[in-house]
């Protein structure tokens, strides 16, 4: 495990993978590690795959599949480590509904020697004090055990198990003093992103603590130039709302599927190439456009079904709760995705379009 002095938070394409399941709820651990392969997409995917997020369905999942779903993912990333190319990080999601559970998953991550883990304190049921529980129970933890380990924070709203939907600014300028506390993973707007920057910067030299932001589609219009006197004023907006501190990554959930289109879009988008920026942001609403139907949204069973149809899983099933699609709106999306997959394929350089064989084993 890496020592936190040179554990800088790493920049790039950060993928919350889904889970793949057997009709039982059961971890398919050879699809699994199928899709970890996939995800690197030969060094030109994820720079960070991160297991057991609210795409991973943890919130949906017992322990024995959530701890198993994270061991397959982290070994099959560490084995791709071995091989010389190029590093992927392997972050574990150690979110549970009790406090119990989730230093139970963060001793797990430990042992099976995980780059980073990611937690939501706002989601644990028995967790009344986040910032006590980083400083007491997290931090006392790993003193225990005389490990450190990078911890990112996660904010989602959608998950909070209490009154307390977000983390409060002084709570993260409280956490940021804790050593092992590098970044937060935001799914919320710019102006929120921007205040937990702030908060940080008070305790943290500039990069050490980074932010990642959840809703992908944002860098596209967060870090793209401005032109003329009303887009100068937009982007000195924007530089206002996040301190002059860009992003650190993106977090995206329909990298799933795209992962190499993802990578090409987050490098463009620091590259400042707006021509290419609003191509990829014009296919991506597309994909998202494909699953969005008048009963509402079917995004995980989305992700699930497009897998399976490019071969790369043998399943497509979702965790009970989950919404699924029905027979209809699976023909529906499939027609949409072979329409999206031959346009993708027409308009990108072959080098950034994902490829079903990176998942075949070496």
């Amino acid at each position: 495990m890496r020592t936190l002095e040179t554990a800088i938070p790493p920049r790039g394409l950060s993928i919350p993978c889904v889970t793949i399941l057997d009709a039982n709820g059961e971890v398919l651990e050879d699809d699994q590690r199928r899709l970890t392969r996939f995800l690197i997409g030969a060094g030109r995917g994820a720079d960070v795959i991160f297991v057991m997020g609210t795409t991973g369905e943890w919130n949906r999942l017992a322990e024995r599949p959530r701890q198993r779903a994270i061991q397959v993912t982290v070994e099959e990333v560490r084995k791709h480590a071995r091989t010389g190319e190029d590093p992927v990080e392997a972050w574990v999601g150690i979110t549970a509904p009790s406090v119990a559970e989730t230093l139970g998953t963060l001793e797990l991550a430990l042992e099976l020697d995980a780059h980073a883990v990611v937690v939501a304190p706002l989601a644990i049921r028995d967790v009344s004090d986040p910032v006590r529980f980083l400083q007491r129970d997290v931090a006392d933890f790993l003193d225990a055990r005389g490990a450190r380990i990078p911890v990112y924070l996660y904010d989602n709203a959608e998950i909070a198990a209490g009154r307390e939907v977000r983390l409060r600014t002084q709570w993260v300028k409280q956490i940021s003093r804790l050593d092992f506390v590098r970044g937060i993973k935001v799914s919320a707007s710019p102006r929120r992103l921007g205040h937990y920057t702030k908060a940080a910067r008070h305790f943290r030299d500039l990069g050490a603590f980074g932010i990642y932001v959840g809703n992908a589609s944002y860098i596209f219009e967060m870090m793209r130039p401005r032109t003329g006197f009303f887009g100068k004023l937009a982007e000195r907006w924007n530089r206002f709302l996040l301190h002059d501190m860009l992003p650190a990554g993106v977090v995206a959930g329909p990298a799933n599927l795209w992962p190499r289109e993802w990578q090409y879009a987050w490098r463009v988008s620091c590259a400042g190439d707006v021509e290419r920026m609003a191509e990829l942001q014009q296919l991506f609403e597309q994909f998202r456009a494909c699953y969005v139907f008048p009963t509402g949204k079917r995004s995980l069973a989305a992700l699930k079904r497009g897998l399976l149809r490019l071969g790369v899983v043998s399943s497509d099933a979702v965790a009970a709760g989950t919404p699924a699609l029905d027979a209809e709106q699976a023909r529906a999306f499939d027609a949409a995705l072979e329409a999206l997959h031959a346009e993708m394929r027409a308009r990108l350089p072959e080098r950034w379009c994902s490829d079903a064989a990176d998942a075949a084993d070496a």
